[in-house]
């Protein structure tokens, strides 16, 4: 087992999850916002379309479905919301 934060909260997952897959087994299916205010999480799970970007231990534009977890690693969402 491996321990990650998201937006501050702990969620656990299993060594070698991408950091999506983890996410996703905790109940997330968005954790991004477009300027328009629109929700994404995984649309190709490949690494191809960026929907799925967070920022890991400050770094942001990770992609969720490529990046392998670490224990205690510390994810955020992204908004491109204009107002934000």
């Amino acid at each position: 087992m491996i321990h990650i934060t998201v937006d501050g909260e702990p969620v656990a997952g299993i060594a070698g999850q991408t950091v999506a897959g983890i996410l996703l087994a905790a109940g997330r299916s968005a954790w991004r916002t477009t300027r328009s205010g629109a929700p994404r999480g995984v649309f190709c799970g490949i690494g191809v379309c960026f929907d799925c970007v967070v920022t890991v231990n400050g770094v942001p534009d990770v992609r969720a479905c490529r990046r392998r977890a670490a224990d205690g690693d510390e994810i955020r969402t992204q908004t491109r919301e204009e107002d934000a």
